[in-house]
Order: C-alpha cells, then structure tokens, then sequence
C-alpha cells in the first residue's frame, strides 16, 4: 500500500518502516492487506469525432446517454472504422476505471465484480479490456457469460459535447450468486454507479448490486456510489435521494449531477444538500476545481492556516484541516468543505473530460483504504486515538483527488498508465506543501 498523495509527515507509513532494532527484540505481525471492490457494467469505451448529422441519424440526442441494440452498434462501429473516425478504443466503465487507478495509485490490490465473456478471441472486445485492466485488479470473480460485453461508443461533437451511444450486451448479466459475501465484507469499501440501478427485465445486476450493498451494510464497510450522468437522476431525484439515505457513505458527483439530484447549480451547496443524505461529498466543477465535503466532531475540528474562501457559504472552508468522520460516530457533529482549483490551471489541452472524475474518487478511495490499512498495522498510532472515515484531511483530499484528475485529463485516457510522480517538476512540488 503506498502512501496517499506526498507529505512530510507519514505516521511510519509504509508500516514495516519502523527502528529496525526494535523489530528484532519484538515480534512483529505480518502486515495485513487492504483492498477494495466494485461491482461494474463491464464495456469497452469506443471514441470518435462526428458531425451532427450522425447523431441525427442513428437517433442519438446530443449530450445525452442511449441504449442502443447490437445490430445498431454493429452497424456504428463499421460506419466509424470505415471512415477512420475513430480516435481511441480502451477499457471502460465508472467502476472499471475507478478500482483500476485504485490499484495503479496504491499499487494494491482490487476486486472487480461483473462479467466476461468465457470464449475470448485475440482483438475481441473483452481481449481489449483484460489487456487494459491493472494485473493488481482481480478478476477472479467475474461471472462467465455466452455472449460480448458492453460497448460505450462516445462521440465528441465539433462543440466537444459528448453524446453517448451502448450496447448493453451481456454486461448487465451479472447475478447475485457471483457476488462473494465474504470479499465484500472484507473490503476497506464497496464502489457503484447509478448505472447498475436501471436494469432492464431479465437482467440481474441491479438484484447482484443490492445483495453486494446489503453485505457491505451488515459488516460496516462504507457504500460509495458515483452519480453516472445527469439525465438518469432527473428522470426521479426523490428516489435517488431516498436511495441515498438509505444505503450510501460517499457520494460522487459533478456539478450537473448534483443540480439533478438537489436542484441547486452551485456544487457547493449541492454537496451541502447531499450531505443531509450521506456521511461525504465530492464533488468535480470542471474549470471551477473540486470539493470534499462531510462531517467532523466539534471537539476535533481544525482551523485552515489557508485563505478563508468566499462563496454561498462564506468562509466555507474555515476546518478544512479536520478529518471526515461518520455523522452518527460524532457527539457534535459540524459540516466541513473543501475545495481547490485545478492542478496548475489544468492541462494546456484539454482532448475530453472522460474520466477525470473517476481518478478524483480513484484517490478518496486509496486515502480511505490507507486508513484502515494504517489502523489494523499500527493500532497504536496517535493517527487513530480518534476514529475517522479517511486517513487525511478534507484539504489533502481535494490536494489528491486533484492531482489524480489533472493526470487523467493530461494524458487522454480514463484509466493511469502509471501512478503519481515520486517528486513534481520544481515548480510543482510547492503543491504539496500549500
């Protein structure tokens, strides 16, 4: 498990650095390993640059997300590749890119729940998604289906508006059986998308999903859901917002999202809505940065030493050096914001926004998962003499996620390549230390 972000002071982190005279004279436990899972709507990313008139013609409003059928998406993908409108084709899916940089960034293990196809032939669909899928995720779980998994075909428009074209496939296949009671209990958190609730009948995966939610309930484990696009929640934000306060720790959003969700535009009193829902907030704002948002103890709080920031809530970020904790293990609990702009104003260029979002919550995972993974190997720090959700602050946070997100965005790609930098450029490493 490697350290979450950069900081001076690591609480002997990683946990085997200790005196090395004092690991003779006591013996010591093997470290224990953390991971997380999730469960995903397994699917290939397809990418192209179109005109208007295509959309128009294979009945696809711009911006929006469509199901489409397999001779549709046959009949889409040949148009695309004939002309030589495809840019990129690469492993996709919210959960799927989420507990992929998981692994790159903590260089730890995952688990993914889903399906794959059982006959798998070189330069096939599910070829290219086990070949762009981290060999730290695990795989062994996905159930085997007779049949192609998903394909996302996102078409980029002139304007660089996004309009989404998928064929389901087998991915939405997934049956309760194939979920392992005992890995999810295990796990540091469980990970979903809005996008498994809307099965269609004779699918099984929305039945897997809340088997897999009722298991991470009985044992604690804290259910992080991400908000998949803004049309799927308007469609009934009463019932998202029920399903919400009902099962969910962590929510993640964007700003059009959470307009969706709590009918209000501004992302930070949309995360403050939310959080009448959940325990934690993030939330992406495009070029306006990031927020975090959740609950401290009274007694716990800590006061920034940065800038007190204006906005619909003034002086939103006064304790954002607290620590997230769960609202009912507070005595006194307050709300808590954060927020940053993008990492050095953001990438120079800007292909598409694909999976930016998904590193953010990506780096909140791997600092919850050093949490518990610190806690069980070193119960004894004065990291744990108080109880919280994340291992860092609401502002290292924003710091993490940020950076993860400006990495994803640079190199044009939904899923890391490769984890952070050891040291930043000399004019970036200041960020760290902000």
């Amino acid at each position: 498990m490697k350290f979450p972000g950069q900081r001076k002071s690591k609480h002997y982190f990683p946990v085997n650095s200790r005196d090395p005279l004092l690991a003779q004279l006591t013996q010591q436990p093997q470290p224990f390993s953390t991971y997380i899972c999730g469960i995903d709507q397994t699917l290939v990313d397809i990418e192209a640059k179109v005109e208007d008139e295509l959309l128009e013609r294979y009945g696809l409003p711009k911006g929006n997300s469509t199901l489409i059928n397999d001779e549709q998406a046959h009949n889409l993908y040949h148009e695309l590749k004939s002309n030589e409108m495809i840019s990129d084709e690469f492993a996709g899916g919210t959960i799927g890119n989420t507990v992929h940089n998981y692994s790159i960034l903590a260089d730890d293990r995952s688990v993914l729940f889903g399906v794959m196809s059982q006959h798998i032939m070189v330069g096939s669909y599910a070829y290219r998604y086990l070949c762009n899928t981290s060999s730290k995720v695990d795989l062994n779980f996905l159930q085997p289906v007779d049949g192609p998994i998903g394909r996302c075909f996102t078409l980029v428009s002139d304007c660089g508006e996004r309009t989404f074209a998928i064929s389901k496939g087998c991915m939405d296949k997934l049956t309760p059986e194939y979920i392992d009671k005992e890995v999810v209990q295990g796990s540091s958190a469980l990970v979903l998308t809005a996008y498994l609730m809307r099965a269609s009948d004779g699918d099984g995966i929305t039945d897997a999903a809340m088997t897999a939610i009722n298991y991470a309930k009985e044992a604690d484990v804290p259910v992080v859901l991400t908000l998949g696009t803004r049309f799927l929640i308007q469609e009934d934000p009463q019932w998202w917002q029920n399903f919400i306060r009902e099962h969910v720790t962590i929510l993640a959003m964007n700003e059009d999202e959470g307009e969706a969700l709590t009918g209000f535009k501004d992302p930070l009193l949309a995360s403050e809505v939310a959080l009448e829902w959940c325990d934690m907030v993030l939330t992406t704002a495009g070029a306006i940065g990031l927020y975090t948002a959740g609950y401290t103890d009274d007694n716990e709080k800590r006061e920034t030493s940065h800038t007190l920031l204006p906005g619909a809530i003034p002086e939103f970020n006064r304790y954002e050096f607290s620590r997230p904790k769960l609202q009912a293990d507070c005595d006194t609990p307050i709300k808590v914001y954060a927020h940053i702009a993008p990492y050095m104003g953001g990438p120079e260029l800007i292909r598409n926004t694909n999976g930016a979002g998904d590193g953010a919550l990506s780096a909140l995972l791997h600092d919850l998962s050093a949490n518990t993974f610190h806690k069980t190997n070193i119960p004894g720090s004065s990291k744990h003499k108080r109880d919280g959700l994340c291992y860092s602050s609401f502002s290292q946070l924003c710091k993490y996620a940020n950076r993860v997100a400006y990495e994803v965005l640079a190199q044009h790609s939904p899923r890391l390549s490769r984890g952070l930098p050891e040291r930043e450029d000399s004019l970036e490493e200041s960020y760290w230390e902000r």
